[in-house]
């Protein structure tokens, strides 16, 4: 599954956030080691969940206030993580 992914520019490092998986957050000095720590925040998060959060998507997101989030250095992507097979996915 893939996760929408937002990454903040802060003044000494990166962070990152899905707007699907609420709390799940990674802190880095580049966006490269960001977007690997976020990964494997977000395999580690859902890992215990007995339902999985839905990817809902940017549109989805930037219909529903994302776009205010956003300061105009944010970058956004996507993140594919490997989820455990005896899960299911919340609608």
């Amino acid at each position: 599954m893939e996760y929408l992914v937002v990454i903040e520019k802060a003044e000494n490092n990166y962070g990152a956030y899905s707007p699907d998986v609420l709390g799940c957050i990674a802190t880095a000095k580049t966006v490269e080691e960001t977007l690997a720590l976020m990964k494997e925040a977000l395999e580690f998060h859902l890992e215990d969940l007995e339902e999985f959060p839905e990817a809902k998507g940017l549109k989805y997101h930037l219909a529903n206030g994302l776009e205010a989030e956003l300061a105009e250095s944010d970058l956004i992507t996507r993140i594919k993580v490997e989820l455990p097979e005896l899960h299911e996915v919340k609608n």
